[in-house]
């Protein structure tokens, strides 16, 4: 049997495993049994009731969390001269078109989001090997592809994130870290939940949420009672 580690058997005695709690219990709960020295990633996993191998049950989207990820987003917007100035006033950290094409080519990925436009996507497009398995390729149903440049940069900047169901089932996303207090993890946690939930598809059957958790970098898993947001 694996032993189990002093700080992990301290932490498991601050809470019951066998008891879902609110999202606001869960976020004290969190905080409290969370012995990092850095500022850990909250982090929330929500298990769907649906099969991810259908194209029409596949559970994909976007939101802006009220109080932000507490990372900070480094954010490339590969665009034309035109859109470079609202781009830049915006908070892109990297603006350009043709020379940061070339970098990604040769292997760069220093970035969390990539913000392009339809018409550059061409060139884009052709970077996928490199930046499909990183997550940065820009899409437009994640609102990466657009001709609103600036709106893009700032929401990307200001807490907004991308969500995709695995193959498991499962949605994982960080909500916050543990310096947020707990009433600001229960908003983003809920503010993520009302997407997902309104992002149902009409062909999955039975219940659609099955279970959430809460958990910290390192910490055990919050079970969270759906009965309290569903």
């Amino acid at each position: 049997m694996a032993k189990i580690a002093k700080k992990r058997k301290a932490a498991m005695a601050k809470y019951d495993a066998t008891k879902a709690y609110t999202l606001a219990e869960a976020g004290k709960v969190v905080k409290d049994i969370t012995t990092t020295k850095f500022d850990a990633s909250v982090d929330l996993a929500i298990r769907l009731g649906v099969d991810p191998r259908k194209a029409n049950q596949m559970v994909r989207g976007t939101v802006t969390l009220p109080h932000g990820t507490g990372k900070t987003m480094r954010v490339l917007a590969i665009v034309t001269p035109d859109k470079e100035a609202e781009a830049k006033a915006a908070g892109a950290d990297y603006v350009g078109l043709d020379e940061y094409i070339e970098k990604i080519k040769g292997g760069w990925t220093d970035v969390d989001v990539i913000i392009t436009m339809p018409s550059v996507m061409g060139k884009v497009g052709a970077l996928g090997r490199v930046l499909g398995p990183r997550g940065l390729m820009p899409n437009p149903k994640t609102g990466t592809v657009t001709m609103e440049v600036g709106k893009a940069v700032s929401d990307s900047k200001g807490g907004k994130i991308d969500f995709k169901v695995d193959k498991a089932g499962i949605i994982h996303a960080g909500i916050g870290k543990v310096s947020f207090d707990a009433a600001k993890l229960a908003e983003n946690a809920t503010e993520l939940l009302n997407t997902v939930i309104k992002l149902k598809p009409s062909s999955a059957k039975g219940t659609y949420v099955k279970s959430v958790t809460l958990s910290s970098t390192m910490s055990p898993g919050i079970i969270i009672d759906t009965k309290s947001f569903n």
